[in-house]
């Protein structure tokens, strides 16, 4: 329990305490704060505090504009910075509670504070690694026998992003242009994307890096994931269906992809880890791991229409729904020596569950634009229109509390005109 107050529903309470960069009016340099209740907690206020054996020589990380220094300093540092501020918010503790001065510079309203990418994004890799979603895709594009690649079951799939359109919740993402060919029979076309969608997707983020050339085993993967964000990776279907063969996504992905602004420690999540699913064939031994990584995270995708008073819930899904977990991701990732590095953003691909209501993309909510999606006030979808907003959420059910990620949301604007 802790002294700030944290009502029952709230994303943030004393178990989560996620790490996010801010700023306010006031203030606008970018800092690096703690979500409590409805509250900030500004870590370059208090980190003199932070003067256990792992963290008295690097208080400057909480000085930084951006969480990479943090990540990078691995778990014993991220164990005891979560055990020191769980103390210091707690009901009982007096340093900060009792501490006028301190306290009135220590907390910002979140109400108050405008939110941005919480690390530098050095790289950014996509993976493909919710069963279900693949087989529904395999099952439009190419029929029920041939729904998985012969490789899908092998390994986590996966290819390379764009980083620097990675944005912070709330900003708007413009509708792209491109080329696409509506027609077989016709040469392609220029114009703005109609058939624009959505993806549900986790991500998270790299804390220490690996040496170039060196790969990190799966059983030590765990040491190198600080923690976890929604992720809508906005995607353009009419330009991406003409131009990834052979090499994938490219301009159909790399307009827009946002992220949810406060990063959910693993430690944080550890109590609602489950079994990971049945890997059948079983993967290669640098992939075989006992050990449970795979979560119990409630995710939830709402639509608010241009003239739409209140978000309707378009998909209900869940994190464990993944075929692949993250350590996989990770190790797969770095077992050819390619050097990740802390702050670098790897992504889970669309997750999607086994019912039509769990389906992560309007792609497979509207199976491949042959059915409409209502969405309230009258009004239906099959891709997106110019005004719609899509507010992704998530928490992990605790008894009494909830581990929420706070909102990933983004406004779609009207194409800009061709050149």
């Amino acid at each position: 329990m802790s002294f700030i107050q944290v009502d029952k529903d709230s994303d943030f309470p004393l178990q989560n305490l996620p790490y996010g960069v801010f700023s306010t009016k006031e203030e606008p340099r970018h800092r690096i704060g703690v979500a409590i209740g409805d509250q900030i907690l500004d870590l370059s206020v208090i980190k003199h505090l932070f003067n256990g054996p792992a963290l008295a020589k690097h208080q400057h990380v909480f000085d930084q504009p951006t969480l990479n220094a943090f990540m990078g300093l691995g778990p014993a540092a991220w164990r005891e910075a979560r055990a020191l501020l769980q103390t210091l918010l707690s009901a009982t503790e007096p340093t900060l509670r009792d501490n006028t001065g301190l306290r009135k510079r220590a907390f910002v309203p979140q109400a108050s504070a405008t939110m941005h990418l919480p690390a530098h994004i050095g790289d950014y890799t996509d993976f493909y690694s919710s069963r279900q979603h693949a087989t529904n895709v395999g099952i439009m594009f190419r029929g029920k026998e041939n729904a998985l690649m012969p490789n899908w079951l092998h390994l986590p799939v996966g290819y390379h992003g764009r980083a620097s359109s990675v944005v912070v919740s709330g900003t708007p993402i413009r509708r792209p242009v491109g080329q696409m060919k509506p027609d077989n029979d016709k040469p392609p076309v220029f114009g703005a994307c109609k058939r624009l969608d959505i993806e549900l997707e986790m991500a998270f983020f790299v804390g220490p890096g690996n040496k170039y050339g060196e790969p990190i085993p799966i059983s030590r993967a765990h040491e190198h994931i600080f923690g976890m964000v929604l992720m809508n990776d906005w995607s353009a279907r009419d330009i991406q269906k003409w131009e990834y063969v052979p090499l994938g996504p490219f301009l159909s992905k790399s307009f827009g992809t946002t992220i949810s602004p406060w990063v959910v420690t693993m430690e944080a999540l550890m109590p609602f880890v489950l079994p990971n699913p049945v890997q059948d064939p079983k993967p290669l031994p640098y992939l075989r791991d006992e050990e449970p990584y795979t979560f119990d995270i409630n995710l939830f995708v709402a639509i608010k229409g241009e003239g739409m008073s209140t978000p309707t819930t378009i998909c209900r899904s869940n994190f464990k729904h993944m075929y692949w977990t993250m350590k996989q991701q990770l190790a797969h990732h770095s077992i050819n020596g390619c050097n990740l590095r802390p702050g670098d953003l790897l992504a889970s691909g669309t997750i999607s569950g086994p019912e039509p209501e769990s389906f992560g993309s309007m792609l497979e909510l509207s199976w491949n634009g042959t059915k409409e999606i209502p969405i309230g006030s009258g009004q239906s979808r099959k891709f997106l229109q110019d005004g719609d907003e899509i507010i992704l959420t998530g928490y992990c059910q605790g008894s009494g509390y909830r581990v929420g990620f706070g909102q990933c949301s983004g406004k779609i604007l009207p194409a800009i005109s061709g050149p």
